[in-house]
């Protein structure tokens, strides 16, 4: 366990981001499932609103430093590729 005050203070900042970066996370991953609950209905314009919704909370992950740039564009590219298939169909 920490033992000087700055590093007891450090560990509860921690703490406290940890909370705050698990809502983050929790609050990103369920834009992601309605996109992904909307791909597996097969309803097109449901997946095209919910992905237009999901991206800027994504994005938003990414400036808060909950998920590194490459991988939101890599779940935000997959996305519009099954999105985009669903709506070919």
């Amino acid at each position: 366990m920490a033992n000087t005050p700055q590093s007891q203070k450090r560990a509860r900042q921690a703490e406290r981001r940890t909370l705050v970066n698990k809502a983050r996370r929790s609050r990103i991953r369920t834009y992601l499932r309605k996109v992904e609950e909307a791909i597996a209905a097969g309803d097109a314009e449901a997946a095209k609103a919910a992905l237009q919704a999901a991206q800027p909370e994504l994005m938003r992950g990414v400036t808060r430093g909950v998920y590194h740039k490459n991988t939101a564009a890599r779940k935000m590219s997959r996305l519009s590729a099954r999105v985009k298939a669903v709506a070919a169909q």
